[in-house]
Order: C-alpha cells, then sequence, then structure tokens
C-alpha cells in the first residue's frame, strides 16, 4: 500500500525521484499515466491490470465511458526505475501535470500520484476542501 507525501525536485530532462518507500511495491516495470484533478498517476502492473479489465468492462456505446477509457489509455506509458531510482516523465505528461521544478509525490492506496507543488498547494487549500463536506459525501458511500 502506498501510504505518505514527499517532495522532490524535477530536473531539466523531466526525471524525478520515486520515494524509496513506493519503489519495492512498483516493481520494475509499472505504468504512468494522465491522473484526475491535474495530476499523474503510477499503478504497479497488478493494479493496472485491475484497472484494465474495469476500463474494459465499460459499454463501448457509451460516450462518456470511451472518454474516460481514451484519457486513461492515451496518456499511459510503461516506466521503470533507472539506478538512481527516478523516472523520466514524458512531456506530454509533464505538460498535464503542470510539472517544472518541484513535485509533491503521494501514497493513495492503490496507486502513487505526482503532483505539481503549486497544483497540491491549491488543491489543499481550505477554500477548495471543505472536510465536513467530504465526510459527509463519505457517509453517503457508506464510508
Amino acid at each position: 500500500m502506498f501510504i505518505g507525501e514527499y517532495s522532490h525536485s524535477v530536473d531539466t530532462k523531466g526525471r524525478v525521484s520515486v520515494p524509496a518507500k513506493f519503489r519495492e511495491e512498483l516493481g520494475d516495470s509499472f505504468i504512468l499515466t494522465k491522473g484526475l484533478d491535474n495530476c499523474l498517476f503510477i499503478y504497479s502492473m497488478d493494479e493496472w491490470k485491475i484497472l484494465e479489465s474495469k476500463l474494459k468492462q465499460l459499454p463501448l456505446t457509451n460516450r462518456d465511458a470511451r472518454a474516460f477509457v481514451r484519457f486513461f489509455f492515451s496518456g499511459a506509458t510503461e516506466c521503470g526505475l533507472d539506478s538512481q531510482g527516478r523516472i523520466r516523465i514524458p512531456t506530454n505528461l509533464r505538460e498535464h501535470a503542470t510539472l517544472e521544478k518541484e513535485a509533491t509525490i503521494i501514497g493513495v492506496g492503490t496507486r502513487i500520484e505526482i503532483w505539481s507543488n503549486k497544483e497540491w498547494q491549491e488543491y489543499n487549500n481550505d477554500d477548495n476542501l471543505s472536510y465536513d463536506e467530504i465526510a459527509s459525501k463519505m457517509e453517503e458511500l457508506g464510508i
């Protein structure tokens, strides 16, 4: 399980270090793709296969389902870590997440998210998040 929040630099080649605590669980290769909320998602191959299976079950006749599948698959790339524990983030994915010099990497259970520091700070702004509202919605979901 991926948990925690880490800050790392993005170098001029678009590489960022993956926190050491995440590396073993990721394995030798994993999937990096566009995420929701202007971030990137990283899935281990096992978790990607689970998501892929669910996405394949969406009805092809549903326009929103097709758009959602396109969103995840079109931005997906298989990655591995270099000898220093870094991944190279392709330009199109850096642009999607507005990644420049600093990144925040968070563990979200079954996946890792990579955020630009600016986007992460804005997302966590008290004006954007109402924890009472979120808690209420979780209650509706049975949590």
